[in-house]
C-alpha cells in the first residue's frame, strides 16, 4: 500500500472496523441479516477502492470511484439502523458515522476533481 494514498489507507482501516463489528453483532448479539449488509458494504468501500487504483482508463476508476461512493451511502444506511435498533450504542455509531462520512467526503473530493479536469 502507497503511505500517501489517505482513501485506500482509510477504507482499509475502516473496513477492520466493520469485519470487528459484524463479528461482535453475530457472537454477542446474534443478529446476522444487518450486520451482513454492513459486512458488504463495508468493505465493498475499500474493495472498490483498490480496483480503482488498477483502473485500466480515467473513465474506469471514476466508475469505480462512483461504485465506492454509492456503499458507502449504503453503510451509512446500516450504520444507523444498527444504531436505531439498539444493537449498537450512540458513541459506537458516533466513531463510525465519523469514519463513513470522511470517506465520503474524500471520495466526492476525488470525484469532484475528476469531472473538473
Amino acid at each position: 500500500m502507497k503511505k500517501d494514498n489517505v482513501v485506500q489507507i482509510k477504507s482499509y482501516a475502516f473496513a477492520i472496523k466493520i469485519v470487528r463489528l459484524h463479528q461482535y453483532l453475530c457472537k454477542e448479539k446474534k443478529e446476522y441479516i444487518l450486520s451482513k449488509q454492513l459486512l458488504r458494504s463495508g468493505t465493498s468501500i475499500g474493495a472498490n477502492i483498490e480496483e480503482a487504483i488498477g483502473g485500466q482508463s480515467k473513465k474506469d476508476f471514476y466508475a469505480k470511484l462512483s461504485i465506492s461512493y454509492k456503499e458507502a451511502r449504503e453503510t451509512h444506511y446500516w450504520i444507523r439502523l444498527l444504531k436505531d435498533t439498539d444493537y449498537i450504542t450512540d458513541e459506537e455509531s458516533k466513531d463510525l458515522l465519523s469514519d463513513v462520512d470522511e470517506l465520503l467526503r474524500i471520495i466526492g473530493s476525488i470525484q469532484k476533481t475528476i469531472r473538473n479536469s
